[in-house]
């Protein structure tokens, strides 16, 4: 099997698109490079079946490397038969080829293997074959030094069967099916920690059985992390008659003296070997699929986070709220660079709301503030209302911004090397700032696991985590765009193409040589070379610079097709730019070239009709219910407005205002059967709830939907 037929079984496309992608991906193109600027050869595959055709690449990849360190270790034990070869040669199921090195694997020694040094494989092979012996007198002659009585024998032999069977392709195969679709995930408390705090979050588990492969996503961790804290047993199991009498009907053929051995085999070898392993199978391959469901509810949450709608450049004033310690301010400028900071105590205990408004409304109007900016953290709600006591002299926006992760940002080497001379409550404050502006550029230099979007997060496979994570984040930061004279490294660092390195280098050469005039600078960088130009330079924008295309998505190895459209329509570049009439008179078959087709001058037409065209929604006001500042203030029965503020398998969690957000379950989203959570809501979104239970004492608040 090729990589282009193994590939084509789990993504529906032409072998043609499949073998262009690879090429491309071969030759260090980007995937969010060859999903936007090489259209024409894959066929408008998207970044998503893009990156599984990557992943499925390497994964045949490391299937044919296993191979053949298989091939290469049964081959230097000297049995490698023709018949083996061609079967690990031709199979790509890893599970069955490790089935069929499974008796040459090097293992501890096992029962089997003493047995056999002690000279009974024959017996086995003996009773194996099912004829019609004297079992017990047979036994007798494979009596010596180390095998003591015909006891001895037999159990040895019957060892060496149980081997074989659990060694046995089919049954094992056949096993695996039984468990994956009659398994039942049971647990059981641990008795002498089930009174801990800790474990009653757990209490659910304490003892719980369903079928595994009934079982969401959310409950399986759930059972998994209280396992791994020592709250509970878990076991995943089937009928145990019903795999002994599958293999007995297997393996027996005949009813004579050796039957009696077999099915004392049988029933060995199922309990000891194949029950233990494939119950471990069969709980790491629905774990498997558990992580892969978390860690796309993750992606998923952190992609609608990270393209949430920017207010843009404004000048703000971002608020870190606080009773006792006061509310930390800070006053930002159109490109988010710290003007003025202090500190103000409206609140108790010091209770000095009256200067505390002075200096608010002093410095709106100093620092010229369009926006203010509240984190949604302690004394949220009593800072808005503050705030909105005070009459500014102009119209001042007010939004409350959540501050999840901004404290871990605070404390970062990133913040620390951007304000060196603050503390982290100044640089607490600025993130809230900039993340009303650009949620986006500010997002980035926090690690997702803190943003507070994530289910389970530290409890799947940490490694497909971080590989989803920051495609995620690669296919957000590509699909808007960069601001090249202010974006950050880390921003920059995302770009396809770039890199750490080089986003440093872009940084230190901006410092150096200030603002960046045209595209073609960026050669100048040091160490930026033509593959980082080719696959980095369109995803780039440039304001105000001498080529209005670089402040657009057009790549500049299509601005030649752009010039000559504009030429035989007797304009300029500057005159087709957003000029719909007469972009709409292009015939784009007169443009085909080698490297472009139908489909990329598709996309440049779109961006010629509307250049640098952001895709995010410009961010809205929210009001939230004014009567409702604490838990203790909702009641049943109250319908509030509210944000969606993460979004899980089993429901969506929605911010009322307060600290603690409520719970939507999936079977309150609307009328009807919901599979899935993001096919009613988004992040972000403002929606009408209406309370269906409060608990004070466990801090949780129960909602449904109103539609």
């Amino acid at each position: 099997m090729t990589n282009i037929n193994f590939i084509k079984i789990q993504v529906q496309t032409s072998d043609k698109n499949i073998e262009a992608t690879l090429k491309l991906l071969s030759e260090d193109c980007t995937i969010p490079f060859i999903s936007r600027y090489r259209k024409d050869q894959t066929g408008n595959l998207d970044e998503v079946v893009i990156e599984n055709i990557a992943k499925l690449s390497k994964q045949y990849d490391e299937i044919v490397k296993r191979k053949e360190s298989i091939l290469k270790t049964i081959e230097e034990q000297g049995q490698l038969s023709p018949e083996l070869k061609s079967k690990i040669a031709n199979s790509f199921d890893l599970q069955e080829i490790e089935d069929l090195y499974l008796p040459y694997k090097k293992k501890k020694k096992t029962r089997a293997d003493v047995a056999r040094e002690n000279g009974l494989e024959p017996l086995a092979k003996i009773i194996f074959s099912q004829k019609n012996e004297d079992v017990d007198f047979i036994s007798t002659q494979y009596i010596n030094d180390k095998v003591k009585n015909e006891d001895e024998a037999l159990q040895g032999a019957r060892d060496i069967i149980a081997e074989w069977i659990n060694e046995n392709i089919f049954i094992r195969k056949n096993l695996r099916r039984l468990f994956q679709r009659k398994a039942i995930v049971s647990t059981k408390v641990v008795k002498k920690k089930q009174d801990e705090d800790d474990a009653q979050k757990f209490k659910q588990y304490f003892d719980w059985a369903e079928p595994i492969s009934k079982a969401p996503s959310h409950r399986l961790l759930a059972m998994l992390r209280a396992e791994n804290e020592g709250f509970i047993k878990l076991n995943v199991d089937i009928e145990n008659e019903e795999a002994i009498d599958f293999i007995e009907n297997e393996i027996i053929k005949s009813n004579n003296d050796t039957t009696e051995h077999i099915e004392l085999a049988i029933k060995d070898s199922y309990r000891r070997l194949l029950e233990p392993a494939i119950s471990n199978e069969t709980l790491q391959e629905f774990k498997a699929k558990a992580d892969k469901t978390a860690i796309d509810v993750f992606a998923n949450n952190l992609g609608q986070l990270l393209l949430a709608p920017p207010l843009g450049e404004k000048r703000i004033l971002a608020i870190d709220p606080g009773f006792r310690s006061g509310c930390k301010i800070v006053c930002l400028d159109e490109k988010g660079d710290l003007l003025y900071n202090e500190t103000i105590y409206p609140h108790q205990p010091q209770n000095e709301s009256a200067m505390a408004m002075k200096k608010i409304r002093s410095i709106v109007n100093a620092y010229n503030i369009e926006a203010i900016s509240i984190g949604n953290g302690t004394a949220s709600r009593e800072t808005e209302f503050f705030i909105k006591k005070i009459a500014f002299d102009k119209p001042v926006q007010v939004f409350i911004v959540s501050e999840a992760g901004a404290s871990v940002y605070s404390a970062s080497k990133i913040a620390r090397e951007e304000f060196p001379k603050y503390d982290v409550t100044v640089r607490g404050s600025v993130s809230i700032g900039r993340r009303l502006s650009d949620p986006l550029a500010e997002l980035v230099k926090i690690d997702p696991k803190s943003i507070g979007v994530g289910q389970y997060q530290h409890d799947v496979d940490q490694t497909k985590l971080k590989e989803e994570l920051d495609s995620t984040v690669i296919r957000c930061v590509n699909s808007v765009g960069v601001n090249i004279n202010t974006a950050s490294k880390h921003l920059l660092s995302y770009v396809s193409g770039i890199g750490e390195k080089l986003a440093e280098n872009i940084v230190q050469y901006r410092t150096e040589n200030g603002a960046f005039e045209d595209r073609k600078q960026l050669k100048k960088v040091p160490r930026l070379g033509e593959k980082a130009f080719q696959q980095g330079v369109a995803f780039i924008r440039i304001k105000d610079g001498k080529n209005p295309l670089d402040n657009s998505a057009v790549h500049p190895e299509a601005y030649p097709i752009v010039e000559k459209m504009a030429k035989d329509l007797g304009l300029k570049t500057n005159d087709l730019i957003a000029n719909k009439e007469k972009i709409s008179q292009i015939k784009l078959e007169n443009y085909i070239t080698p490297e472009i087709g139908i489909l990329g001058l598709k996309d440049i037409i779109k961006e010629l009709e509307k250049p640098g065209l952001d895709p995010r929604k410009s961010a809205k006001i929210f009001e939230f219910d004014p009567t409702v500042t604490t838990i203790k203030n909702v009641r049943t029965g109250m319908v509030l407005p509210g944000i969606v503020n993460n979004i899980t398998a089993f429901g969506c969690f929605v911010d009322i205002g307060i600290k603690e957000s409520g719970l939507v379950h999936i079977s309150q989203l609307k009328a009807g059967f919901v599979s899935d959570v993001n096919e009613v809501v988004k992040l972000h979104q403002h929606v009408q709830v209406k309370v269906v239970e409060v608990d004070e004492d466990r801090k949780r608040i129960q909602l449904t939907m109103v539609l």
